[in-house]
């Protein structure tokens, strides 16, 4: 090797090693700012939580998980991983998947305290809506959070734990059960309110959720929008007038999304602002959802998408959790579908929704 390639060689190796530092920098910095991700809503962010619970509203067998590499279902409504997968990664909390509370190996205080979710699949944060499958309400998994606190607390002391619950992210994605599950499917919630009247009532849970959240410590709170949900697979086969050939997105459901992600923005801006005149230190932010999955929809080829109005297990239009199980046929590549089932997105697609929302995360990492 002669001595301009000896050079040469050199200087690609120290080009590597100050890439690996700025990284690992990275990561470092996010740790600091970060200290953990605690994540609450429904199938959207649940990894498994309603394996241990008495629910039919289940997903822990074949063919859900099917791009694992070991192939073996978790408990996610997808094929593999959930934007919260990704979002832990990437700040540099988990190596690779946030995990479930309720998970009984999970003994590790390590592993609380860099973050666990306690989400449910089938949840809302309307009341009723949780009893309908019987899942997890949103009170309980706040539960569940102060015991997971009261956990940390014991074996780290509660001066440490009240700065890192301050310097942790509380992640909320709930709400599409209460419209697709609850009031657009049972006459219970319409005999009582009209639409407007009902996203007000979603809307009021919400704060009272971020207000306990708040008394517990919390000082970075994100909220999510809604989905297109009148793009949803299942939402197009009930309302399709021809539920096999005309399958495109119904404006009428996804409005109502619109307007409900309006109102949940125009409160959590009065909420901050509130906040800021209290001299609290605590931060409030929107993630919005709707426009990454609406993008993928209207934009397919540009993300690579083949098929975006029906689901990739079984026929796509109406399986989902029990229903999409070991006898469905499986698409033969779920990355061009944008829905797993007639519900849940691929991984795939919640990889493009974690991407469309990397501003954001930096934003509540850095701020």
């Amino acid at each position: 090797m002669g001595t301009c390639d000896t050079h040469l060689l050199l200087s690609l190796m120290q080009i590597v090693i100050l890439c690996l530092l700025c990284m690992m920098a990275k990561v470092e910095a996010l740790n600091l700012t970060l200290s953990g991700f605690y994540v609450f809503g429904d199938s959207t962010v649940d990894p498994g939580n309603n394996n241990y619970i008495k629910t039919p509203f289940r997903s822990n067998f074949p063919p859900y998980g099917l791009d694992f590499s070991n192939q073996v279902p978790t408990g996610r409504f997808t094929n593999g991983k959930l934007a919260t997968d990704y979002i832990v990664s990437y700040v540099g909390l988990k190596n690779e998947l946030l995990p479930p509370y309720l998970d009984p190996s999970l003994t590790n205080i390590e592993e609380l305290m860099t973050g666990v979710s306690f989400a449910s699949a089938g949840s809302g944060f309307d009341p009723l809506t949780p009893t309908i499958t019987n899942v997890i309400p949103l009170e309980k998994q706040l539960e569940y959070f102060r015991e997971c606190k009261k956990r940390m607390e014991e074996a780290m002391g509660k001066q440490r734990i009240e700065e890192h619950v301050k310097k942790a992210v509380y992640f909320i994605s709930a709400g599409t059960n209460d419209f697709v599950l609850n009031y657009f499917a049972l006459p219970v919630r319409r005999k009582t309110y009209t639409l407007q009247a009902y996203q007000n009532f979603l809307i009021q849970h919400i704060t009272d959720f971020i207000q306990n959240l708040l008394a517990e410590g919390a000082g970075k709170i994100a909220v999510t929008g809604i989905p297109p949900m009148g793009c949803l697979p299942l939402m197009i086969t009930m309302n399709s007038p021809d539920a096999l050939f005309q399958r495109d997105c119904i404006d009428k459901y996804s409005s109502v999304a619109r307007d409900y992600n309006l109102l949940l923005q125009h409160e959590l801006q009065k909420m901050q602002l509130h906040l800021n005149f209290s001299a609290s230190k605590a931060k409030i932010y929107y993630v919005d959802i709707y426009k990454p999955i609406a993008d993928m929809i209207q934009s397919r080829k540009r993300f690579g998408f083949d098929e975006v109005d029906s689901g990739c297990c079984g026929s796509g239009l109406i399986e989902a959790s029990i229903l999409c199980n070991t006898i469905s046929n499986v698409c033969l590549d779920p990355s061009k579908y944008v829905f797993w089932d007639s519900i849940h997105p691929t991984q795939t697609a919640y990889h493009n929704i974690f991407l469309a929302s990397m501003s954001t995360i930096d934003l509540i990492v850095n701020n």
